[in-house]
């Protein structure tokens, strides 16, 4: 049977379906350009970035069993994990095979020939000391002479074979066999036998492996760890100087049968209780018909006054104020809207404001469901947890933070798919009875989620909180619409707006006006009622029930606008559910008399003069028409045009005006040198330099869009080929290049000779088409920086490109680009 030995040989062993499925849970590795061979794609997931984006998504067992085998090393097999974990009943062994299978279904561990189990390099660099355990033996003895090997097998009574080699199979051999070392040790000094026991359970400092101890360089080594040192249970190097380390293979001999790593298959047992489909239903509709209505009265308060942004970016807390007071709604609600409102493309800056997008007007006129869902969608992929409102330090955050430049959290993403996965996991018909014993149930899911709330005591009390506002949990259960969101598959964003459909009521079209002069609408009003009662009153309260109030500056606001008090009476009685109210037709009609009593014309400049027949001239002169002059008085005349415009067009006519300050003084003109501002370059549009998407792709053989299954297909028929770089350090070897395809790539590929050939095509990819990229640059300095950049142009050996970090054009230097990953 051909040996496994590296992932690009395990995958090519994968039939059509399996990499499919590894294609989808590992979709960065999949991204345009899509890879060429199986060996580009082992190569693309070995990489360490992409590693790093799948860790955040494993489960409590998942990580348990990758980090028993980190520290087992490279001869760990299942039989040795599962002894090492403390598997003996067949049902725990079958769970430690679906844990294995999950990381197989990710590539981050697979079975070689052997029956050894591999993981890529920096799945196993991701602990610093696995289970507080240093390395194998044999990974210690690296740089031992063959003499001293020598040496340490005659102390063990062990006759030394001839070659190193043989001596180093030896000793491992023996420090393997966890009975022969603890006889070993039992039988040792008592100090030394101290010193060992106390290694072995040591616990791991940070930037120092566990089962380590420091010795004073220069000196000699002491007694008790002499002992040690001369049979290979620690180990430290020729010249005994520096740290001594203890192997894992005698770490664990000394820990003894007993111990084992951690390994928890099931999740934490919460109490629950039964619900039904119709009150789980019930409950869902009310959230989320309420969150509705306040995103709408928040919404509607940003587009009546926008809200003022910090000067450090964000909303402070006297605008959340003013906005919660004018939706009936309280801070983290406030927050919650917001920020999916701007996530969903609603909300944008506009200078030292937030003020809604032409999107919002489109969204403004659907119905609560629809609005519903586009937020709903937005706080499903939120890189934050919008309903904090402190910090680590207890001070208090602005909302809308990524207007101040705050940094995506992946871990608050990962705890809301950790609540979403958790409460799908549990039994059909059943809820917890306190939604906070949905805390351990995320942390199970989602280890490495962020639950930084230093204002609530239970775990991820705040996305839980989010998911029973937005109707997502009810009843302790997922609800209808959170089984939508939990599912991630591509129709189930249309699922999701059916199901809100059906939950939430469709808006409210009319009115009960009442005799107190308001008026009460219950649920979510329609737009056009909303804007016709706002137009003409006051909003007190909003919510599942708003109300307006009308007054007499309320009907003047409507009067200023243009309309007539019999129009205001027409269009209120056609949105009312009963007749209007003598009272407020009183009103209107009262308020209409008194309107327009008092005049007030718009004037640019005042012309006065002491002479009329000079100002009558002015106003009939044929040549001052443009300034449409108007007399109000023998001696005055106004004008729309600027004073500056009036002065120059009567000089131009033959006068002799003289230009006045606003206190009546004649204003003395000096001159200024003028100057040009300078102008602010622009960001380059991302257009492709040489071709389009479309082109790129077929100049590397594949169809602009396709699938997993049919990328799967064509990387298991792909011909062989050979290399143009090298790999990243730590992966595997890459055994699947191809010849460059584009002028790009070969450009590339001459001055980056260090990049992978994945990282050239991503490199010439993003040049291509226009596409963003993040790459780790190593600047001159040596510092190491993570860049996104986006319109990319090639300059040989330097790259021009828009970096987000700056805001600014940048040149790159090709050789120093170590690393390529999508935006």
């Amino acid at each position: 049977m051909k040996t496994r030995s590296t992932l690009a040989t395990w995958l090519s062993g994968l039939d059509s379906s399996r990499l499919a499925h590894v294609l989808a849970a590992r979709k960065d590795a999949a991204s345009s350009p899509e890879p060429r061979s199986v060996g580009e794609l082992a190569d693309r997931l070995q990489r360490p970035g992409s590693v790093a984006l799948v860790l955040p998504r494993l489960t409590l067992p998942c990580l348990q069993a990758a980090e028993a085998l980190a520290a087992l090393g490279a001869r760990a097999t299942r039989d040795g994990l599962a002894e090492l974990l403390g598997l003996t009943s067949p049902a725990a062994v079958h769970a430690l095979d679906a844990t294995l299978e999950a990381l197989s279904d990710r590539a981050l561990v697979w079975h070689d020939g052997n029956g050894t189990l591999r993981m890529p390099t920096p799945l196993r660099q991701a602990w610093n000391a696995p289970l507080g355990l240093d390395a194998p033996l044999e990974d210690l003895l690296t740089g031992t002479t063959s003499e001293e090997l020598r040496g340490m097998l005659t102390v063990l009574g062990i006759k030394p074979p001839g070659t190193k080699q043989q001596r180093l199979a030896a000793l491992v051999e023996h420090h393997s066999d966890a009975e022969r070392v603890a006889a070993l040790v039992a039988g040792a000094p008592a100090a030394t036998r101290k010193l060992l026991e106390q290694s072995a359970r040591s616990t791991p400092r940070p930037r120092q492996s566990p089962s380590v101890m420091f010795v004073t360089p220069g000196r000699d080594v002491q007694p008790a760890a002499g002992w040690a040192l001369d049979r290979g249970l620690l180990l430290q190097d020729r010249h005994r100087y520096g740290r001594v380390r203890m192997p894992v293979e005698v770490a664990l001999a000394l820990r003894g049968p007993d111990w084992h790593a951690p390994f928890a298959p099931l999740p934490p047992v919460a109490r629950l209780m039964p619900v039904t489909s119709p009150e789980v239903e019930r409950e869902a509709a009310v959230a989320a018909t309420a969150f509705a209505a306040h995103a709408a009265s928040v919404l509607s308060a940003c587009a009546t006054a926008p809200p003022a942004r910090l000067k450090s970016g964000g909303i402070g807390a006297r605008e959340l104020v003013r906005l919660g007071k004018g939706a009936n709604a309280d801070d983290a609600l406030v927050r919650l809207v917001l920020e999916t409102a701007y996530a969903a493309g609603l909300l944008a800056r506009d200078g030292d404001r937030v003020c809604p997008t032409e999107a919002y007007d489109a969204w403004a006129e659907q119905e609560p469901a629809e609005r519903y869902a586009v937020l709903l969608r937005a706080w499903r992929d939120l890189p934050l947890t919008p309903t904090r409102a402190r910090d680590e330090d207890n001070k208090a955050l602005p909302a809308l933070s990524a207007l101040a430049g705050a940094p995506g959290c992946d871990g608050c993403l990962q705890a809301r798919h950790g609540l979403l996965a958790a409460a799908a996991g549990l039994p059909a018909g059943q809820g917890v009875k306190l939604a906070s014993e949905l805390g351990p149930l995320v942390a199970w899911h989602r280890p490495l989620a962020d639950d930084a709330s230093p204002e609530d005591t239970a775990p991820f009390s705040a996305v839980i909180r989010e998911g029973e506002l937005l109707g997502v949990l009810a009843r302790g259960a997922l609800s209808p619409l959170g089984a939508h969101l939990a599912g991630h598959a591509d129709d189930e964003d249309d699922e999701l707006g059916t199901t809100a459909r059906r939950l939430l009521p469709p808006a409210v079209t009319t009115a009960r006006i009442g005799a107190d002069l308001t008026a009460v609408v219950t649920g979510t009003p329609s737009a056009r009622l909303a804007a016709l009662l706002d137009s003409v009153a006051d909003r007190e309260t909003s919510g599942t029930a708003s109300v307006w109030r009308f007054s007499a500056s309320g009907i003047r606001r409507a009067l200023d606008a243009g309309r007539t008090a019999d129009d205001i009476a027409a269009d209120l009685a056609a949105c009312s559910a009963t007749a209007l109210p003598q009272p407020l037709t009183y009103l209107i009609d009262d308020t209409a008399r008194g309107h327009g009593r008092v005049r007030i014309a718009p004037a640019a400049c005042v012309i006065h003069g002491d002479e009329p027949a000079l100002l009558a001239e002015l106003a009939a002169h044929r040549a001052l028409a443009k300034l449409a002059l108007r007399q109000l008085a023998p001696t005055v005349l106004v004008s729309g045009s600027s004073p500056a415009t009036a002065l120059a067009s009567l000089r131009a006519a033959g006068y002799a005006p003289v230009a006045e300050t606003a206190e009546g003084t004649v204003r003395v003109e000096r001159r200024l040198p003028q100057r040009a501002a300078v102008a602010v370059p622009r960001p380059r549009r991302n257009v492709g330099r040489r071709g389009s998407r479309t082109t790129a792709a077929r100049a590397s053989g594949m169809p602009a869009d396709t699938g997993t299954d049919a990328l799967a297909d064509r990387l298991l028929n792909a011909p062989p080929t050979t290399p143009i770089a090298p790999t990243s350090p730590g992966a595997d070897a890459f055994d699947g290049g191809a010849p460059c395809a584009t002028d790009a790539e070969e450009i590339v590929a001459e001055y980056a000779k260090h990049l992978s050939y994945s990282d050239v095509r991503r490199i010439a990819h993003a040049i291509d088409t226009g596409a963003a990229i993040t790459v780790e640059y190593v600047a001159a300095s040596g510092n190491r920086t993570v860049r996104t950049l986006s319109d990319l142009r090639l300059d040989p050996p330097y790259l021009d490109a828009w970096c987000h970090l700056r805001e600014a054009e940048r040149v790159f230097t090709l050789s120093r680009v170590h690393g390529v990953l999508p935006a």
